[in-house]
């Protein structure tokens, strides 16, 4: 029996890898589309897909939409993947991001729940829910202490997955997801400044990289293993939250020192350390346990994080040689 899934965010990185994902297990693939002025079905493109999916317009914002949107697609599956999800322009828009990534979430749970309470649902949370850690690696009954206006905003998208889930009996889950990337990440994330940057130094384009905290530490992995988690979450006979992560922790610094590397460059000659990156309340380390994962979902992360890099710097190289 072939299953409906509806993807708010289908046009993000996440998105497009998961809507490729179900494509492929024979699923017909619905994406929630808000209208926009510029080109955002780039991604899409990329994996050869935007041409399979069905598109609703919406926005988390608007319950009206999403109710529609709810009642038009019939799912049997929603992963909720839309949101505004770069931490720094959290501070810069605190409301829209209270709006979208809290109250967005909400209306998305009410739909289902009033209008089809047998489809299963994914909440993309966050580690930037740990925010100040309370313990040295963070795993699912870890405290939460969000620094920023997106942590606390998907904190509360979290919770009231949790409470949905416990009031009405949905089949809600939560993927408490650490940093994930790929070529398909939006450039305004360090990984992706960090390719990015290294390709055009590489190409005589530019000349150096400015960054904040190099010594923060965080838990890289490849998007395209994390969209398998998400599904894994919905196959399961009961609901439940689940982190997912590598395991391991590496500084920015690091990031770049395998970056140029890669383009037989030397980092410490290009990177420049500028006080105007650093956040307004920085969160220094975060290190996932993805056990519970492993144990229940049976999932654990294939790609490394040199891999990764030399995946995303490869692309930007081959991006910014045909500008």
């Amino acid at each position: 029996m072939i299953k409906n899934a509806l993807i708010t965010g289908v046009t993000g990185q996440d998105g497009a890898y998961l809507a490729k994902l179900l494509l492929e297990k024979g699923y017909r693939v619905s994406g929630l589309v808000a209208r926009r002025s510029s080109d955002t079905r780039w991604r899409l493109r990329e994996l050869g897909i935007e041409s399979e999916l069905t598109y609703l317009d919406g926005d988390l914002a608007d319950a009206s939409s999403i109710q529609r949107a709810v009642i038009k697609a019939k799912p049997d599956e929603v992963y909720n993947l839309g949101a505004q999800s770069f931490v720094g322009s959290s501070w810069d828009q605190p409301i829209t991001t209270g709006i979208v990534d809290g109250l967005g979430v909400t209306h998305l749970l009410e739909a289902i729940r009033q209008f089809s309470p047998h489809t299963r649902f994914y909440q993309a949370s966050t580690s930037e829910m740990f925010g100040l850690i309370q313990a040295e690696r963070q795993d699912e009954n870890t405290p939460f202490y969000p620094r920023s206006p997106y942590g606390v905003a998907k904190l509360y998208g979290h919770w009231i997955t949790v409470n949905y889930r416990e009031s009405f009996g949905l089949h809600a889950s939560s993927g408490i997801l650490f940093n994930h990337e790929s070529p398909l990440r939006g450039i305004e994330f360090v990984t992706r400044k960090v390719t990015d940057a290294v390709a055009r130094i590489k190409l005589g384009k530019q000349r150096e990289l400015r960054l904040g905290n190099i010594d923060a530490k965080r838990d890289w992995g490849f998007a395209g293993d994390y969209v398998e988690a998400m599904w894994l979450m919905l196959q399961q006979q009961k609901p439940d939250d689940y982190v997912v992560a590598t395991g391991v922790t590496t500084t920015v610094r690091e990031m770049c020192r395998i970056a140029f590397e890669h383009v037989e460059l030397n980092y410490q000659d290009h990177v420049i350390i500028d006080p105007a990156f650093f956040r307004p309340a920085e969160v220094d380390v975060l290190l996932g346990n993805p056990g519970k994962a492993e144990r229940v979902l049976g999932w654990s992360p294939k790609t490394s994080l040199e891999s990764l890099i030399h995946m995303m710097l490869d692309a930007d190289l081959r991006r910014v040689a045909k500008e």
